[in-house]
């Protein structure tokens, strides 16, 4: 079997799958204009395997980590759904109160990933809570595809609540110093944004690649925010200078980088859009702003 390797695959190629991941081709499409690019030795299903994300071999903080408490709680999101199942994870050693970081996951649940990346902040010194914006449907599926169709059914506002008040759970937990982020990837990049527009309260925000709120919102936005966006992401960066136009006439606090030869979702280690330098520099960035605004 040819050894596919991510030089080796055109842009367009990425381009159909971000079609294909954001519901703008279905699976029987996207194959369809798939079979344009399957020549050389390529076949269509190889194609469609090296494209899926590969989360049980790209785990960068396991479960039972023993560095780490990290279990999964329920709370309550009245006006979001009812209650609301999440990964919550803090250090095992930490000395004292904590600064938060809630942890928004893209459009298909609670996956792997996501529940990786809220690790990783605990690890960083933080208490994560990473909610599941599925659970009145049942909760993230195991696969990314059912999980996309399923989160196109929930709705917005119900969801962007659970989100909400996941950051009011964490506010006032027990472990918590008061001080409470998000950082959000894809839809959650979006969400990331719309919470620095709801809450007057939110401490800092790191949106990955996410959806801009509307210029008429941006007054409203009292957070730091870190915003990542990527170079070859025509359809999210098209929107950032216009967003920039309006932080800086209303004298918005916020640093924005943009990657270059980068996709969409080069955060995400599972799939071969992945940049490990543009994702670990991001990291970094995103672990010393949280650093600088939740201690």
């Amino acid at each position: 079997m040819t050894q596919i390797k991510k030089e080796d695959i055109s842009q367009e190629v990425f381009d159909l799958y971000d079609d294909y991941a954001h519901n703008r081709l279905d699976r029987r499409g996207f194959m369809q204009k798939l079979s344009l690019y399957a020549v050389g030795g390529l076949t269509v299903p190889a194609l469609m395997s090296f494209l899926m994300p590969d989360y049980k071999n790209n785990i960068q903080v396991k479960a039972d980590d023993p560095r780490l408490e990290s279990g999964y709680i329920t709370y309550q999101s009245p006006n979001g759904g009812g209650n609301i199942k999440a990964l919550l994870s803090k250090p095992k050693d930490a000395k004292g109160k904590l600064g938060g970081i809630v942890v928004v996951h893209e459009n298909r649940g609670l996956n792997p990933y996501i529940e990786d990346v809220a690790r990783r902040a605990a690890v960083a010194g933080f208490i994560s809570i990473a909610p599941d914006a599925l659970t009145p449907l049942g909760g993230y599926p195991g696969s990314d595809d059912a999980g996309r169709e399923m989160q196109s059914k929930r709705n917005s506002g119900e969801m962007l609540q659970n989100f909400i008040d996941a950051f009011n759970y964490l506010k006032n937990h027990k472990d918590c110093n008061g001080k409470v982020g998000v950082v959000g990837f894809c839809y959650g990049g979006g969400v990331a944004n719309s919470m620095a527009v709801r809450l007057p309260d939110l401490a800092a925000a790191v949106p990955f690649y996410g959806a801009q709120p509307p210029a008429a919102d941006v007054p409203k936005i009292q957070a730091p925010l870190l915003l990542h966006y990527a170079s070859l992401d025509t359809r999210i960066t098209g929107g950032w200078p216009a967003y920039e136009e309006a932080l800086k006439a209303n004298h918005k606090k916020y640093q924005a980088y943009i990657y270059e030869n980068a996709n969409h979702g080069f955060h995400n280690d599972t799939t071969p859009r992945y940049d490990k330098t543009a994702a670990e520099l991001a990291w970094k960035r995103t672990i010393d702003f949280f650093k600088e605004h939740l201690s």
